[in-house]
């Protein structure tokens, strides 16, 4: 008989090797990348590089394909960066960056700003005062746009698309360029209706004694004030009223009488000298708080950041200025 034998087992065919895209491809695929997360959702990208969410889906997942990495994570109503493409956005953003500057240099353009810019600035600062400063910038530069964002809360400048904000206070945080371009003075006040027809207090105990608003995002129950002349420095202790995170909301909460409170002297400046306001221990002084334009750190930064951070250090100051100065 002849012998049995085991069926012989077929060798799997060879997998083809991943296809891995050329540098122009990548270097497109990342700017699209980059449009994705800034623009918000794949539709909103697409609409704005002129082509369809299919193409701009295919461009993601190829860019994700050929680094084996995940990069967002999709829902029906939601988009996040995972924690890779956090990475890959910081690094991505660089990279194109770098390109840009290079072609930019090579053509002899690179002091020529163009692009959109976006900016998160406080929402008084951008209503009133730097409103100036921003004309002035967008009349130097006619080929920039820029996207000007109110709000007070932290900036996320990865997850939000920012390229700069504007911020009052100290800057803690450690990753990021902030460049100090001014200080706000700033004013205890109170509406004459508060003192109900006694003297204007001169000194931080009788403040201390009266009712108080707090402006929540620099102070809440305890401010320290310092005479002008001597050093002496006094803390008061207060349990407010009304808190808020709205400078415009506490200037009329004072008007009204509601308590006294301190904020950015420009802010006061009218109602003081319409007398609505008055201008309350006038021989000390809260600290002033400073003005900074914050940016991530990089490498490399368009020309239209650049310019926009010089303006601001040029302009903003001047700006305080005019409208602290006494009539």
């Amino acid at each position: 008989m002849p012998r049995s034998s085991k069926p012989s087992r077929k060798r799997a065919a060879p997998r083809p090797p991943r296809a891995t895209p050329n540098t122009s491809d990548r270097l497109e695929l990342m700017q699209t990348f980059l449009r994705i997360v800034d623009a918000g959702s794949l539709s909103s990208a697409a609409a704005q590089l002129g082509t369809t969410q299919p193409t701009v889906s295919r461009r993601l997942q190829a860019l994700e394909r050929s680094l084996g990495l995940r990069l967002l994570q999709r829902s029906t109503h939601a988009m996040k960066l995972t924690e890779d493409g956090a990475r890959c956005y910081e690094r991505a953003k660089e990279l194109v960056a770098s390109w840009e500057l290079l072609e930019a240099d090579l053509r002899g353009a690179s002091d020529d700003p163009e692009g959109t810019l976006r900016v998160v600035v406080p929402h008084a600062f951008g209503q009133q005062l730097l409103v100036e400063p921003l004309t002035e910038y967008l009349n130097r530069h006619a080929r920039v746009s820029v996207e000007w964002l109110l709000h007070d809360r932290q900036v996320d400048f990865i997850a939000d698309g920012i390229d700069c904000a504007i911020q009052v206070g100290v800057v803690h945080d450690p990753s990021v360029v902030a460049v100090r371009v001014a200080e706000v003075p700033r004013l205890v006040v109170a509406a004459p209706s508060l003192l109900a027809g006694h003297p204007t207090p001169t000194h931080p105990d009788e403040l201390a004694r009266l009712p108080w608003l707090a402006l929540r995002t620099f102070y809440r129950n305890e401010l320290s004030l310092t005479h002008e002349a001597t050093g002496e420095v006094r803390r008061i202790v207060f349990q407010p009223r009304l808190s808020t995170d709205s400078l415009y909301a506490v200037r009329s909460a004072a008007v009204k009488g509601l308590g006294v409170c301190v904020g950015s002297a420009w802010v006061f400046r009218e109602e003081i000298a319409r007398g609505r306001l008055r201008h309350l221990a006038p021989g000390w002084r809260v600290a002033p708080l400073p003005v900074s334009v914050v940016y991530p750190s990089a490498r490399f930064h368009p020309a239209r950041l650049r310019k926009f951070v010089a303006l601001m250090r040029e302009t903003i100051p001047a700006a305080l200025s005019v409208v602290t100065q006494p009539d």
